[in-house]
């Protein structure tokens, strides 16, 4: 089983937005892989009032290590006052090991070797 993997769900105004944020991202090594999805239809509340929006959204593939200085990345670059940064943990989650393992290759090295803890 592989520990400490996270999706981190994030949403942003435009695809435009969601590029560039998520070739930010990838560039720094901060997550694996990015999917982008737009087209996205939002209903939420804001400031008292019900609002509806289009927005894009971002699901990075990282590492438990990573999730901080990637939300902290992403608040830098994002255009919302108060951006949705969701981090959702998949050591539970069965998967193909493979490319779980990409996915540990393939980020910023954790500062202990507690933080990539894998099990077979």
């Amino acid at each position: 089983m592989f520990r400490n993997l996270r999706l981190v769900y994030v949403t942003t105004k435009d695809r435009e937005e969601a590029r560039s944020i998520g070739s930010v991202i990838i560039e720094e090594k901060l997550a694996a892989c990015v999917n982008i999805l737009d087209g996205m239809e939002s209903i939420y509340h804001w400031e008292g009032n019900v609002e509806t929006s289009t927005e894009c959204l971002l699901l990075f593939k990282t590492t438990y290590s990573n999730v901080a200085k990637l939300s902290k990345r992403v608040k830098e670059l994002h255009s919302y006052k108060v951006p949705c940064i969701i981090s959702i943990n998949l050591a539970e989650q069965e998967g193909n090991p493979a490319y779980l393992n990409w996915i540990l290759q393939s980020v910023r090295k954790p500062i202990s070797a507690a933080d990539y803890e894998i099990d077979d």
